[in-house]
């Protein structure tokens, strides 16, 4: 746990953040927080989360002992992958690094594809089209994309993709907040 006490300071510093607006972001006491870095409280799994929604990192970041800092990514190791029931596959492009904010993928979206499912959810999405045709809905309106074309919008707005031609569309994706 001495580990996770340090690299809550370790974070905090980088953010050039005091113990008060840590304090005013988790609504956990100054004292609190204090007594946490040094080493000298146990810390909640509450708390914990509390701390790591006002850093916009997982709880798995303090726990990663060794600072990976693998920032690129080679095309050998870019997998692709598709969400279960789904013909989008999906190729992540991120590196890996505590603190990590953004969430950068390749996707295909297959031929023929009508709206399917309506995601809404926190964060930010950007999509810039390399290849292809792409509709979005975004609330009530629809969007459509060409080849250099992009969209960015808040991801709470309901929205939506379809591929209505006979073509595979290729994106850059580049969401908030990191889901792998």
């Amino acid at each position: 746990m001495e580990y996770v006490n340090k690299k809550i300071k370790e974070m905090r510093l980088n953010e050039r953040m005091t113990l008060q607006e840590l304090s005013d972001k988790t609504e956990l006491s100054v004292s609190f927080l204090s007594q946490i870095e040094r080493g000298s409280s146990s810390l909640a799994i509450t708390s914990l989360k509390k701390i790591a929604d006002a850093f916009g990192v997982s709880m798995r970041s303090f726990f990663e002992e060794i600072e990976n800092n693998n920032y690129m990514t080679k095309k050998e190791d870019q997998k692709p992958f598709k969400v279960e029931g789904s013909n989008v596959q999906h190729i992540r492009l991120a590196g890996e690094f505590s603190g990590r904010r953004l969430e950068p993928m390749k996707v295909t979206i297959a031929p023929h594809q009508p709206y399917t499912e309506r995601f809404s959810h926190p964060g930010e999405e950007f999509y810039h089209v390399l290849q292809g045709t792409v509709n979005f809905k975004v609330e009530n309106e629809e969007y459509t994309l060409h080849k250099g074309d992009t969209i960015h919008f808040p991801s709470q707005k309901e929205h939506q993709w379809s591929n209505p031609t006979s073509e595979e569309t290729v994106l850059i994706s580049v969401l908030t907040p990191v889901i792998f």
